[in-house]
């Protein structure tokens, strides 16, 4: 750690992550007098600012771009003492307080308790044009988007469950659902494969992958380029002396189930546990807790299944309030080692 730093204030609270997780926590820690610091990565405001259009958050009937919610949401906590501050975490020292975060600029920022809410990035396939046309027809959360393709042709990209779960919901909304997969057998639980292929509106292109997505941000996505091979993995094969065959195909929507990435790597090396996947661990029971005292976690950076902006918001109040509350008990217990300190000197 860069100990050589010129800023050696010790700050109440820090927030990791400037998601729609991360603001609610610094809207209740601002407002707690806690004048937390919130530390925006390389992706400020977190995976809603790839929806173009938010419906489903509470308190907004018409709905809500998700860049507009997480800018009401970044002023909101502004408002009441909240500081942004860019940077990533490279390394956290979490074995004594206070906390010591190395920034990726070689600052160090000290805390006496952090909250940890970075979020899961979703995985991407690499097609052409994905990051034109990412909340545009393109996206990653059947949950938040599939009601506006009802009637649509869409496609689903992966094999695993994410994929299958993303299927099953379009389903509900889409005229067809095609689950494109690479391979010639789903990596998906037994139950969600049987579900899927049970599925009178679900079909199957096996052995095929994503190559290109057409449309623009004014017309949302149109179409897609598939090529497909045999053996499976045709992308591996392009411009070799296999043949690959191509198709174009008229399509509404796409939707990527290819998976989340937890982003954990600064708390690898650290007391804070994290499962097999990379989500960081809470303790059992209603709290934001985790094995490292002072240590909380917020939005999907520990929820794998839900991922929604309303449950991200929620668990971000929650986490300020844990930690409010778990600085108040060491405020307490630092005056009672200071009287009994008195006394003993008396």
């Amino acid at each position: 750690m860069n100990e050589d730093t010129p800023d050696a204030t010790v700050h109440d609270v820090v927030i990791v992550g400037s998601g729609v997780a991360g603001l609610s926590a610094a809207v209740y820690a601002a407002r707690a007098d806690l004048e937390p610091i919130v530390l925006e990565g390389p992706e400020p405001g977190g995976q809603l600012t790839l929806t173009t259009e938010v419906e489903n958050f509470l308190g907004f009937p018409e709905g809500i771009g998700g860049m507009e919610l997480i800018q009401n949401g970044k002023e909101q906590a502004k408002r009441f003492g909240a500081e942004f501050v860019h940077g990533t975490v490279e390394d956290a020292a979490l074995e004594e307080r206070p906390f010591a975060l190395e920034l990726s600029n070689d600052e160090t920022l000290r805390t006496q308790s952090l909250i940890v809410a970075t979020g899961a990035s979703a995985r991407w396939v690499g097609a052409e044009n994905e990051d034109e046309l990412m909340g545009y027809g393109l996206s990653t959360c059947a949950t938040c988007d599939g009601a506006f393709h009802r009637g649509d042709d869409v496609l689903v990209i992966g094999g695993g469950d994410s994929a299958m779960e993303e299927a099953l919901f379009l389903a509900k909304f889409a005229d067809t659902v095609t689950v494109v997969h690479r391979r010639d057998e789903l990596r998906a639980s037994d139950i969600m494969a049987r579900r899927a292929r049970e599925h009178d509106q679900i079909e199957f292109r096996w052995n095929t992958e994503l190559l290109e997505i057409h449309g623009s941000q004014d017309d949302g996505v149109t179409g897609a380029t598939l090529v497909s091979h045999p053996d499976g993995r045709p992308k591996e094969k392009l411009g070799s002396d296999e043949d690959v065959e191509s198709e174009d195909v008229d399509v509404g929507g796409i939707f990527y189930g290819v998976g989340h990435v937890p982003n954990t790597t600064f708390l690898e090396e650290t007391a804070v546990d994290l499962d097999e996947e990379g989500y960081l661990q809470t303790l059992e029971g209603m709290t934001t807790e985790t094995a490292v005292e002072g240590v909380f976690g917020a939005g999907d950076v520990m929820d794998p299944d839900y991922r929604q902006a309303i449950t991200a918001a929620g668990t971000g109040s929650m986490a300020a309030l844990d930690a409010e509350s778990w600085l108040e008990e060491q405020a307490v217990a630092s005056q009672s080692e200071t009287a009994v300190a008195v006394e003993a000197d008396d």
